[in-house]
């Protein structure tokens, strides 16, 4: 596998123009809220208020994402707090890459809830609309990163295995003596997208097939255990983690996020049934009081 494209569809200047990254992620966005806009439609909801719900949730999603990246520590020379403390100015050049999922979750989760505060309507009713079509965007916007020849993994025999011209090498398959130009590397962003669509179909057939069944809420705590159980086992192919001890960041909070998940999930059904009236018993049959004997007739008198 090799990218087939320039990294930037249209240049304005050597480095700046619009790259094939951004409008990816753009796709993504766009039909996981299509998804979402469907799913309030058949609920008889305005599907407007996912088109306007975005905008806020775009805009901290992006906010929360940089963040997040900016106060990581990733490994492999990639760019982190220690390097943008004494580059602070740098902390605007999202077009250089560098957001990170979960901030972007925290971020867009935030401004859902925001608009549905405003505009007064359930926040978790409208994030169940919004967790499949995520997990949707997660899967295209993934692609980009093949596009860039970034977020691959460790060298590979396997068939689908990644070119990475030299240039776009971390530390320490840069050293093309040892990683001559021909080595493979795992396609890491293949295996996150893969999980992604597999974590969409699940959520999307879920909240169609078991609608009766679920509790506000259920759809978007699906996600929230079911992208970080995937995420856990893929950081294993990210040689460029952030690391929190011997354990990339990354896992460190895929595992909070799958506990709390479950057992929030857990503790919200059971309750659930404790408060659901219980099915009325069947009514004891009384036998019918006996009719009051008609007194016999007294005999006719003899003539």
């Amino acid at each position: 596998m090799r990218p087939p494209l320039d990294p930037i569809l249209i240049h304005f200047t050597k480095d700046f123009g619009i790259h094939w990254y951004g409008i990816l992620i753009v796709s993504g966005v766009m039909l996981g809220a299509v998804y979402a806009s469907w799913r309030a439609r058949q609920d008889g909801e305005n599907p407007d208020h996912v088109w306007n719900a975005l905008i806020v949730a775009i805009i901290l999603g992006i906010i929360g994402a940089r963040i997040y990246h900016v106060f990581s520590e990733p490994a492999g020379g990639t760019v982190g707090w220690s390097y943008y403390r004494q580059h602070p100015i740098e902390i605007l050049y999202i077009w250089h890459g560098g957001l990170g999922i979960y901030g972007a979750i925290v971020g867009g989760v935030l401004g859902v809830v925001l608009y549905a505060w405003r505009a007064r309507l359930h926040p978790l009713q409208w994030l169940d609309y919004g967790a499949p079509g995520l997990a949707l965007g997660q899967a295209i916007g993934r692609w980009g990163n093949f596009i860039n020849q970034e977020l691959y993994g460790p060298p590979t025999r396997l068939p689908w295995g990644l070119i990475i011209d030299p240039q776009y090498r971390i530390a320490p398959y840069n050293d093309l003596t040892a990683y001559p130009p021909e080595t493979l590397f795992h396609p890491t962003f293949l295996y996150e997208s893969l999980w992604c669509l597999v974590v969409f179909i699940v959520l999307a057939v879920i909240a169609s097939k078991l609608k009766g069944r679920l509790l506000e809420g259920d759809i978007l705590l699906g996600y929230v255990i079911g992208y970080p159980l995937g995420r856990f086992f893929v950081e294993y192919f990210r040689p460029d983690a952030w690391m929190l001890g011997p354990m990339a960041a990354a896992q460190v909070f895929a595992i909070i996020c799958v506990a709390a998940g479950v057992v929030l999930l857990v503790v919200r059904h059971v309750r659930a049934r404790g408060v659901r009236p219980q099915p009325v018993a069947e009514a004891v049959k009384v036998a019918p009081e006996p009719e009051a004997e008609t007194p016999a007739a007294a005999p006719e008198a003899e003539a």
